[in-house]
């Protein structure tokens, strides 16, 4: 009965010990539970999806749960990609405040720990930089692009330190300055070649043809892709001979191992045989690989060549076309130039001219002057309207601001539009000129009409000359081609609007510097 009653007095005690470490060990892992972590993660996943007013909300709780628990590290990583969502939707007094907020919080952690945290300064900075880009301010971004520099240096990271290199070859070739680009990509790229990593040196070849692209240097494409093709075969070999190095290291291991066990005359023999085989397996895969390798070079060569000679029969084509313009123009100014016919023909022949003209100098642009918003739209409309005796109402919608650009060439594209937008609106239609800022450096001059529209079937080749057999009577269809090109030579580009139904409208977009 003693024994009883010990034992149930002990089991009483035990139950209270093990709930006592079970209530423990739950409010230790909802401490654990840091919600910071979820927000983050939530952030991540709205980003991912492209939700990006959600993604910058959550960011920007993240960042304010990790400042408050002073995980600087975390807060500057969820701050500069709240800073970056900000700016990308023009939100740039947002984003300045909330670096200058970043930094105010790094400068307390470094007060505090007495450490430096040129890392995460580097990240603040870098955010800077990348907004002054955007709005196309050289200065301002030389100035951080500097501070990222001396941040770089302080962090002793090999990491930031290929960052920044990226980053100085952007700005250059963002800014004009080719050759600077060039001497920042030349570095990196044998940086990584003394690593012998090379993937990291595609990667660079990559990065500057997207920068080519990206800038319309067609120069720069073709240079960089021609040097991609020859760094792509040299990887090939050095990365064979890289192979063969560690294949005759490991045979002369082997031989070592062999020497130390000449005391074992069957095993020495079956060493031998094994790396026998593994020599011959290496032998027959370095040829399997060489063939191949040749196999590939060959075929890059071909298509090398195949868009050489592509690029060839083009240029000749375009000569051909304009030789045979300028050779009618003498035969045609000797017809009476009154007839609808010899009219139409001549007006072929100035546009195959300027056609050609355009597509030989597209990678130059205009020469660039002040133009104000306002009159210079409200000049056009009227010089075009007239033209034409229709009851047509034109309405003018522009802000009265300055901007640079070449206003013969812009005025020559305004024009077209309009000229072609009174042709097809009926009598008592509606033609507007609107100009809207959508960000920094971006312009957009629309036209539209209540005319006929342009129907489905012409809409895709629109911009493109020579496309279909026509009367030339009812004009080439180079209008459009030409002022396309126009277009593209002054940083823009001209679309057809086509979720508009109500008659045309056509979208002119500049980036003047």
């Amino acid at each position: 009965m003693i024994i009883t009653l010990f034992l149930s007095k002990y089991m009483k005690r035990l139950i209270l010990f093990f709930s006592i470490i079970t209530l423990l060990c739950t409010n230790t892992l909802a401490q654990n539970s840091d919600p910071a972590d979820k927000l983050a993660s939530q952030a991540q996943t709205f980003l991912a999806q492209k939700e990006f007013t959600k993604a910058r909300y959550l960011f920007l709780k993240a960042y304010e749960a990790y400042g408050a628990r002073q995980n600087f590290e975390k807060a500057v990583e969820c701050g500069v990609q709240t800073a970056a969502l900000y700016y990308k939707e023009n939100y740039y007094k947002e984003s300045f405040d909330l670096c200058r907020g970043m930094e105010q919080k790094v400068l307390v952690g470094e007060q505090q720990s007495g450490k430096q945290m040129p890392a995460l300064r580097y990240k603040i900075n870098k955010v800077r930089y990348q907004m002054y880009v955007a709005m196309k301010r050289p200065a301002q971004s030389k100035q951080f692009l500097d501070v990222m520099r001396s941040f770089s240096i302080a962090s002793k990271n090999e990491e930031t330190a290929n960052d920044y290199l990226y980053t100085e070859a952007t700005y250059y070739y963002t800014f004009g300055m080719a050759q600077q680009g060039d001497n920042t990509f030349k570095g990196l790229i044998a940086k990584y070649k003394s690593q012998k990593n090379y993937q990291k040196v595609s990667e660079c070849y990559k990065t500057l043809i997207r920068i080519g692209v990206k800038s319309n240097n067609a120069g720069l494409v073709a240079q960089t892709y021609d040097k991609y093709i020859v760094w792509t075969d040299s990887a090939k070999a050095l990365t064979a001979k890289d192979e063969l190095s560690v294949m005759k290291r490991k045979f002369d291991e082997s031989q070592q191992t062999v020497l130390d066990k000449e005391n074992s005359l069957s095993t020495k023999k079956y060493i031998i045989v094994a790396l026998s085989i593994v020599i011959a397996i290496l032998a027959g895969a370095l040829i399997l690989g060489a063939i191949l390798l040749m196999r590939f070079m060959l075929l890059t060569r071909k298509q090398k060549k195949a868009i050489e000679i592509a690029k060839e029969h083009n240029e000749l084509k375009s000569k051909f076309i304009q030789n045979i313009s300028a050779q009618m123009e003498p035969t045609l100014n000797t017809m009476d130039a009154s007839h609808p016919g010899v009219k139409a023909l001549l007006v072929f022949s100035e546009h195959i001219q300027e056609l050609s003209a355009l597509e030989n100098t597209i990678a130059e642009g205009f020469e660039a002057s002040n133009i104000e918003l306002s009159s210079f739209c409200e000049a056009t409309i009227n010089k075009a309207k007239g033209k034409v005796s229709k009851n047509i109402t034109t309405t003018v919608e522009s802000p009265r601001l300055n901007i640079k650009s070449n206003p013969e060439q812009l005025e020559h594209i305004l024009s077209h539009l309009l000229n072609n937008a009174l042709e097809h609106t009926p009598e008592g239609g509606k033609i507007w000129l609107e100009v809207k800022k959508r960000g920094a450096h971006t312009y957009q001059f629309i036209v539209t009409d209540t005319g006929k529209g342009i129907p489905a079937e012409a809409q895709e080749n629109l911009f493109k000359p020579f496309t279909d057999v026509r009367d030339l009577s009812g004009g080439d269809g180079l209008g459009l081609p030409i002022c396309a090109l126009i277009a593209t030579k002054l940083n823009g580009s001209l679309t057809l609007d086509k979720t508009y139904t109500k008659g045309c409208r056509f979208v002119l977009e500049l980036h003047p510097a």
